[in-house]
Formats: structure tokens, C-alpha cells, sequence
């Protein structure tokens, strides 16, 4: 007797839903630690939910005691979870300055990191990462189906009718293992967005401080220039009484159109920095205003206690760390791969054959059945060869990342000690004496016992000092950034 089975598989109610992620937002209406809540007034959800305010749990409570009413804040949030995963504290972002209202570096520094698109874009990512790692986690899905035997009818108009249900049991911690190394993918993440607030916030700091020593230099300039201009008088009175000749007149001329395009050179120079600074902090509109800040006192940095400080906390070698993780995570779940699954299935279907030597039909029949693949030939050999390989490629670049900032932290502290010194023997030594060496000059001319030029010589020499000593502070402070940085190079856009 043949016998004719037909299985209709159609997908069923999944066990677990399949949750999307959404980006949350929303202000702040009330915070309590004690039941670990937040009363959020948010913004709409498209596809979800529209905007309201309700009391949404919080996964990261230890967030609470940062958060205040009125507060904004962003976080994850689940389809049908009202948890708030993830919840971070938004940095508001700073509005234009009044006109002639001076700067501070923190206002540009927050103002960098509410607008920069960048910083978004690989948080974006890290969110990304995360609903990756929370569907690696989530169970297999049961199959339902229908199922027939002999429904013809046969011999005897008999047959079966029924459904089915089958389910794959995960064993091994396969579910478990994946999750990790998912996780580990979201650790990356989280540092890559470290990695470019950091690139973002030494870029805001580099501008910030050639702002300043351009600041400094146009008001050294303009006082070369209000200088060489007193001096042209000065020339033209003094040949008058014969005291000086044509020739130094026509030197004085000279100098002062030196220093007027000095002046003009350094506004130029301060506009583009400006420029650079105002694209750095995101905001390209941002009007030129004074900056609040000290340049002359160059941060006093150790390179032993730097280097450590690099190797524990720089966001490249903690990729580079989250890398070896993941690489772990990934041997772990190779060898979990080759355990076998349980598969289940039972039956249930109604006999119609009727039972020898009556009328009466068979009735509900069940029928079970349990499966396991058997590793024989496919056991992920290669796959785990291929992750222990995977291991020691990770762990040799977390080695050389370190070694990297260490010669990379060498280079730039031999800089960075350089322009200190070069920029205290300017303050401590060369511009007292300079200063003092016009005076004398000065006082020499101004009791007739001396010649008018070594007064003008004296003060080219000061104020070229003072612009060579602006340039060290400004190379000390690019040097100082550098290194506390941990030599992350900028890339903030």
C-alpha cells in the first residue's frame, strides 16, 4: 500500500518577538532614583509610539543621579519595551555668543559635540550594534504545519489529517556564545564613539589655542605698528635739528610699512584660524569674538606617568582590546558551533480508518519525533583553527598599537620639551633682557648721551622676541595636546 504524506510547513507565532530598535528622545519631567524611572515628555516615534508623558524604566539606573528635571536625553527602547536602554544625558547645544562676548574652551568643546556630525554618525553605529547583539541572543522560532496521510481516503476511505509543531532545542550555550561575541562587536562600538569624541575634542583644543596666539600676535603687531609710527614723527623732528638725516628717515618709513603689513598679515591669520575653529566646533556661522584662555602657562606633563595613563585608557588600544575580546568570543562560539541541536516535532491528526470489524473510526492519533545531528564529518574544525589564528592576529595588534604609542608618545614629548623650555627661555631670560636693553637705549637717547638707531635696533629686536615667543607657546601648546591626546590624530569632521 502506498502511502502519500503531505507537510505543509507555515511559519508560526514566534516564541520571542523579533523586538526593532528605535532611538529615544525626549525632556526630562521627573526623576526617581528610588523606583529607578524617569517621567519622559518624548518626542514621536515613527511607527511606534507618538509623543506623551509616562514614567519609563531605566536599565542603566547608575545614569539617575547625573539626570535633572528638564533635562534632555536620548536612549534605545524596544518594540512593545517601554525600558530605557542606554540613556544618556544630551549636552545642550550652545547658542552663538553676543557680539565682543569672549569664549571659553569648555562652551566650544560642548558645542563640538552637540553639533558634530561625525560624533552622530558613529553613535549611530554603536546603537546599531547593540540590536544586532540583542537579536543574536533571542531563540529560534517553532514551526507549525499541516499534516495529511493517505487523505484520499485508501483502501478502507480512511486517511489522517492533522498538524504538526516542531522545535529546535539550542544546546551547548550556542545562544549564549553568540550573544558574547555580539556584545563584543558593541564594546568596538562604544569605542569607536570614545575614539572620535576624543579626536573631535583635541581638534576643538588645537584651534582653540592657535585662536589665542593669534589673538596675542595681532596685539603685539599693532603695537610694533603704533610704535614704528611714533618713530616716523620722531625721525622728521629730529631732522629738523639735524639730529638725524634723510636716510633714516627713509629706514623709519621703511619699518613702519614693515609693521603695518605685519598687523595686516596677523588679522588675516586670526580670521583663518577663527574660521578653522568655528568648522571645528560645528558651527561654520559662528561669529569672531575674543577667547577666554591662558597661553603662557604650558601644562606641566610627565612621560612616564603619560604612557601609562595611554595604555590604559587611549580609545585606540582599547579597540584594539575590544578586538582581542571579540576574537575570544569568536573561538568560543566555533567550538560551540559543532554541538547539535535537539530538534522536537510531534504530531496530532484525526484517523479516519475504521477500526476491524466496526464502523467506528480510528480517532486522534499523536506521533512525536526527536532529532540530533550527528558531528561525524563537520565538526567547525576549520572555522576554529580560523578563530585561533584570529586570537593571536588580535593580540599582536593590541602589542603593537601599545609599542606604537609608546614611540609615537617619545617623538612627541621630545616636541613638547623642546618648545617648553625654548618658550620659558623667552619669558625667564630673553624678553627681561630685551626689555632691558631698550630701556637703556632709551635712557641713553633721552639724556643726549646716546644716538637715536640702537633705540630703533632694540626695538625690533624686542618685539621680534615677542613674536618668537608667541610661536613657542603656540608649538608647546599643539606639542601639549598632542601628547595628552595620546597622539590621536584630529578628525573631527
Amino acid at each position: 500500500m502506498k502511502r502519500l504524506m503531505l507537510l505543509l510547513t507555515l511559519a508560526g507565532p514566534p516564541l520571542v518577538p523579533a523586538q526593532t530598535a528605535h532611538v529615544f528622545r525626549g525632556k526630562v519631567i521627573q526623576v526617581s532614583v528610588e523606583n529607578k524611572t524617569l517621567t519622559v515628555l518624548n518626542e514621536p516615534i515613527e511607527g511606534w509610539m507618538g509623543s506623551m508623558t509616562m514614567g519609563f524604566p531605566v536599565e542603566n539606573s547608575e545614569v539617575l543621579a547625573t539626570i535633572h528635571p528638564d533635562d534632555q536625553i536620548t536612549a534605545t527602547v524596544y518594540d512593545g519595551d517601554f525600558t530605557l536602554h542606554n540613556v544618556a544625558l544630551v549636552t545642550p547645544v550652545q547658542a552663538s555668543p553676543a557680539a565682543g562676548a569672549a569664549l571659553r574652551l569648555d562652551q566650544l568643546e560642548a558645542m563640538a559635540l552637540a553639533r558634530n556630525p561625525s560624533l552622530r554618525q558613529v553613535e549611530s553605529m554603536r546603537q546599531a550594534a547593540e540590536g544586532t547583539a540583542h537579536q543574536a541572543g533571542l531563540y529560534p522560532n517553532p514551526t507549525v504545519g499541516y499534516y495529511g496521510d493517505e487523505i484520499r481516503g485508501g483502501y478502507s476511505a480512511g486517511g489522517k489529517q492533522g498538524g504538526f509543531v516542531s522545535q529546535t532545542i539550542v544546546l551547548g550555550g550556542k545562544l549564549g556564545a553568540a550573544r558574547r561575541l555580539a556584545t563584543t562587536e558593541t564594546g568596538q562600538a562604544a569605542a569607536s564613539v570614545e575614539l572620535q569624541r576624543a579626536r573631535i575634542i583635541y581638534a576643538v583644543r588645537v584651534s582653540f589655542y592657535k585662536v589665542l596666539a593669534a589673538q596675542r600676535l595681532v596685539d603685539v603687531r599693532d603695537r610694533q605698528s603704533a610704535l614704528a609710527s611714533d618713530t616716523v614723527v620722531t625721525s622728521r623732528q629730529l631732522a629738523n635739528t639735524g639730529q638725524v638725516d634723510r636716510a633714516d628717515i627713509l629706514q623709519a618709513e621703511l619699518e613702519l610699512h614693515q609693521a603695518e603689513l605685519g598687523a595686516a598679515t596677523a588679522r588675516q591669520n586670526l580670521r583663518m584660524a577663527w574660521r578653522l575653529l568655528a568648522a571645528d566646533a560645528g558651527n561654520p556661522e559662528l561669529p569672531q569674538a575674543p577667547l577666554e584662555g591662558d597661553l603662557d602657562s604650558l601644562p606641566d606633563l610627565q612621560f612616564e606617568g603619560v604612557v601609562a595613563r595611554a595604555l590604559q585608557e587611549s580609545p585606540e588600544v582599547t579597540i584594539a582590546q575590544r578586538t582581542l575580546d571579540r576574537a575570544s568570543a569568536a573561538l568560543d562560539s566555533a567550538r560551540k558551533a559543532p554541538i547539535p541541536d535537539l530538534t522536537l516535532s510531534g504530531t496530532l491528526a484525526h484517523n479516519f480508518e475504521p477500526i476491524e470489524g466496526t464502523a467506528r473510526e480510528t480517532g486522534l492519533q499523536g506521533g512525536a519525533q526527536i532529532g540530533v545531528q550527528i558531528p561525524i564529518f563537520n565538526r567547525n574544525q576549520g572555522n576554529i583553527a580560523a578563530a585561533r589564528a584570529g586570537i593571536e592576529t588580535a593580540r599582536a595588534a593590541l602589542d603593537r598599537e601599545k609599542l606604537r604609542i609608546r614611540r609615537m608618545l617619545s617623538n612627541l614629548f621630545f616636541e613638547y620639551e623642546t618648545a617648553r623650555d625654548t618658550a620659558s627661555k623667552y619669558r625667564t631670560e630673553m624678553l627681561p633682557r630685551a626689555a632691558e636693553v631698550l630701556g637703556m637705549y632709551q635712557s641713553n637717547y633721552q639724556g643726549m648721551a646716546g644716538p637715536y638707531p640702537p633705540v630703533l635696533l632694540a626695538q625690533r629686536t624686542l618685539f621680534q622676541l615677542q613674536v618668537d615667543a608667541l610661536r613657542a607657546l603656540e608649538g608647546g601648546w599643539q606639542s601639549a595636546l598632542a601628547v595628552q591626546n595620546y597622539g590621536i590624530a584630529s578628525n573631527a569632521r
